[in-house]
């Protein structure tokens, strides 16, 4: 049971990372300064944003992994992180971008 929540725990971690450094660009472009980076400067700091979501995300599949002693299964870790991408996506959309319906 403890893998399972470290595992759930970290997936979220990961998937909020992962969204602030896929989306969050998008939202950042009203500050000012932000706004005069080139593309390449976005790219970096969205790397260095998503860096955290591997630090999670490797962890939390090693740890749940079945084979690793964990208690998920390959597609099972893969559903739980696609839902839990959904859900992430959806509260960051709701509380970053007000004005977007999902």
């Amino acid at each position: 049971m403890k893998r399972a929540v470290l595992t759930v725990a970290l997936l979220i971690l990961s998937n909020t990372f992962m969204t602030i450094a896929w989306y969050g660009h998008l939202k950042f472009s009203e500050w000012k300064w932000f706004n005069k980076l080139g593309l390449f400067a976005i790219i970096l700091i969205s790397w260095s944003i998503a860096l955290f979501e591997y630090m999670f995300q490797v962890p939390a599949n090693r740890i749940g992994f079945k084979e690793n002693g964990g208690p998920f299964s390959l597609v099972q870790l893969k559903v739980i992180q696609e839902v839990i991408t959904l859900l992430v996506f959806s509260a960051f959309t709701l509380i970053v971008f007000k004005g977007q319906s999902i």
